[in-house]
């Protein structure tokens, strides 16, 4: 009963079709985040050092977002303002809420894989045993939890992430005030649209995972007691005292 024999039919039911859809949005989750890879331009005047012209600063930023490591750079063999940009950096660390987003995605996503094998190679071995569904249901209760957490820990960040690499930039970087007879202009920021969707996929895995944990609970003996009660009232015997 427990040898592996291919078995399609759970693929049909909503227990097996909504994990093949959590499988692809958490692929969708982790690869539309982990895979970023961004700029933000300033363009730079400096009056004292006799460069009026803008020249342009760039600082690289992605996945996992530690922006405080984000140097500037400037085009190739040119000086800027005679200023050292590299020492000069984005502000913040987000890779906290990143990670922990892009790692339980991909924690999911092998999950997903080895229920799916469970469910279409051993069909059998799991309706027929106790704790297997049990397990299940824990698991897709913890997972539709912590992709709730997860997703708002990554939303803020990302809020935050917007806000470090925008306009408030020329406001943080201490070389650019009238003072230092630097002035700098924030020109643009590569779009976040990618990084956007990952976290609206994270919270569609939140309701996927959420409305699946009732097909998985039918399938634990928290669900069946009733047919086996039912069972025993048809025999005419009284039911058993114990749980």
């Amino acid at each position: 009963m427990s040898a592996f024999q291919i078995n399609l039919n759970p693929l049909k039911e909503p227990l097996g079709f909504i994990k093949i859809l959590e499988w692809f949005a958490s692929i969708f989750a982790f690869a539309t985040c982990g895979g970023f890879k961004g700029k933000t331009e300033i363009q730079v005047n400096c009056p004292k050092v006799g460069v009026n012209k803008n020249q342009t600063v760039t600082a690289t930023f992605g996945y996992p977002f530690r922006l405080n490591q984000a140097s500037f750079h400037t085009p190739p063999n040119v000086s800027v303002c005679d200023v050292n940009w590299e020492k000069h950096v984005l502000i913040g660390d987000y890779s906290s809420s990143a990670q922990f987003y892009v790692t339980f995605a991909v924690f999911v996503f092998l999950y997903c894989i080895a229920a799916l094998l469970l469910y279409v190679g051993y069909t059998n071995l799991y309706r027929d045993s106790h704790k297997l569904p049990m397990i299940d249901f824990i698991v897709t209760l913890v997972a539709t939890f912590l992709w709730l957490v997860s997703s708002s820990a990554w939303a803020k960040a990302l809020t935050d992430i917007k806000v470090a690499t925008g306009h408030r930039i020329v406001e943080e970087l201490e070389i650019c005030n009238p003072e230092s007879g630097v002035s700098c202009y924030f020109v643009s920021v590569t779009s976040m649209g990618s990084l956007n969707v990952s976290v609206i996929f994270g919270f569609l895995n939140m309701i996927l995972w959420g409305g699946n944990a009732w097909f998985v609970y039918k399938e634990t003996s928290l669900h069946s007691p009733s047919n086996t009660s039912a069972s025993h009232s048809q025999g005419g015997g009284p039911p058993t005292s114990g749980m």
